[in-house]
């Protein structure tokens, strides 16, 4: 049965996945960064992950629009 996603849940999921993505990547910086000899700060690391999720969510955004016009 095909069910479709009303636009509330659109949202809570595009939102759930933002902040998800977000904590993934803060976590695996804190983790991995020192391995490469790389220290950055709390703040430094949460202001990384806000850059990546910002490329992340333009990333997604250009390739669904993309998708789109290709039908």
């Amino acid at each position: 049965m095909l069910m479709t996603q009303s636009r509330r849940m659109s949202l809570v999921e595009a939102v759930t996945n933002v902040i998800v993505g977000y904590a993934v990547a803060v976590v695996t910086q804190i983790v991995v960064f020192p391995w490469f000899g790389l220290h950055p700060t709390i703040g430094e690391n949460l202001m990384i992950g806000v850059i990546f999720v910002g490329i992340s969510l333009l990333r997604s955004y250009i390739l669904r629009r993309l998708f789109a016009r290709w039908g």
